[in-house]
C-alpha cells in the first residue's frame, strides 16, 4: 500500500500508513533565534501546517529532545496532547509524563480497532562523526512495519550521518520508503551532524528498492545543503528517479519504485 507524507517543515512530517497517522520531530515555532549552551541556532522558515490543523495523531516519533531544530517550544507543548510519544531512553527521562523511551532495536506497537498493528522499531543513529556522542547526546531513528502484508516498512533515520548503524538497518529491513534526515547540518566544527549528499547516496545504495524522501533540508541557517543539492547529486549519479522531494504542506503519496 502507498504511504502519504506531508512535509510540515525541517524534520517534521506527517506520515499516514494503513490508517495510522505518525508525526516526526515536532517543530512548530515561528522563525527566530535559539540560544543553546554552546551555539545559537536560527530558524528561517515557519511550519507549513499549524499543529491545530494536523488532526489526530496516533504517535509522535521523536528522534531526540535536546536540540531545538528537532523539538522546539511549540513542539514540546504539542507532545502532551498526543497519546503516544516514542523517543530515546534518556529523552523519556527528561521529558517525563507519558513519553516512552526506546533503546536501539527495541519495539513498540500501535493497534487500531480492527486489529491492524504497526510495529515501531527504534534504530541506531549517530548525530555526527565518531566520538560525537558526549556532545550530541543519544539519538534514534525508527522503522515502521505494518501487519498488512502489502505494506513495506518505512525507515525514518532521525538525526544521523551514514555509519554502520544505518547499514545494519538496511540489512534487517527491506524498506519501501526511506526518509533520511539530510541538510548537512553544521554548528560547532568543520563536520556535519546530519546526512550530506554523499551520506544520502550511500543510504540509497543500501536500500536499493526504496524511494528516498529526504527531510531536514530546509528551514534553519545551519543546514549547509538543501533539496536542490540532493536533486543534482542524485541525477548525476543515476539515482534521480528514486528521489522524491516534498512540497511543504502538500500530502504526497509515495510508493516504492
Amino acid at each position: 500500500m502507498p504511504v502519504s507524507i506531508t512535509l510540515i517543515g525541517g524534520p517534521t512530517a506527517l506520515i499516514e500508513i494503513d490508517g495510522f497517522r505518525l508525526l516526526t520531530d515536532p517543530t512548530f515555532d515561528a522563525p527566530g533565534a535559539y540560544q543553546l549552551p554552546h551555539v545559537k541556532l536560527e530558524k528561517t522558515i515557519g511550519p507549513a501546517v499549524r499543529p491545530d490543523a494536523i488532526g489526530p495523531v496516533d504517535a509522535v516519533l521523536l528522534s531526540h529532545d535536546q536540540h531545538s531544530d528537532n523539538l522546539d517550544n511549540s513542539g514540546r507543548d504539542y507532545l502532551f496532547k498526543i497519546k503516544r510519544v516514542l523517543t530515546t531512553e534518556a529523552g523519556a527521562k527528561r521529558l517525563g509524563g507519558h513519553v516512552e523511551g526506546l533503546a536501539p532495536w527495541a519495539t513498540a506497537r500501535l493497534e487500531d480497532g480492527d486489529g491492524n498493528t504497526l510495529t515501531i522499531t527504534a534504530t541506531p543513529a549517530r548525530h555526527g562523526p565518531a566520538g560525537i556522542e558526549p556532545l550530541s547526546g543519544d539519538v534514534i531513528g525508527f522503522v515502521v512495519s505494518s501487519s498488512r502484508k502489502d505494506t513495506r516498512p518505512v525507515y525514518i533515520s532521525g538525526d544521523t550521518t551514514w555509519f554502520d548503524g544505518v547499514a545494519e538497518v538496511a540489512r534487517r529491513f527491506k524498506c519501501g520508503v526511506v526518509l533520511p534526515f539530510a541538510g548537512a547540518a553544521q554548528t560547532r566544527g568543520p563536520f556535519h551532524l546530519t546526512m550530506d549528499t554523499n551520506d544520502t547516496i550511500e543510504t540509497a545504495r543500501a536500500f536499493p528498492d526504496a524511494m528516498i524522501v529526504p527531510l531536514h533540508t530546509e528551514g534553519w541557517a545551519h543546514f549547509r545543503q538543501n533539496g536542490e543539492d540532493l536533486r543534482k547529486t542524485f541525477d548525476v549519479l543515476g539515482f534521480g528517479p528514486r528521489l522524491r522531494l516534498l512540497e511543504p504542506g502538500v500530502p504526497t503519496v509515495v510508493e516504492a519504485p
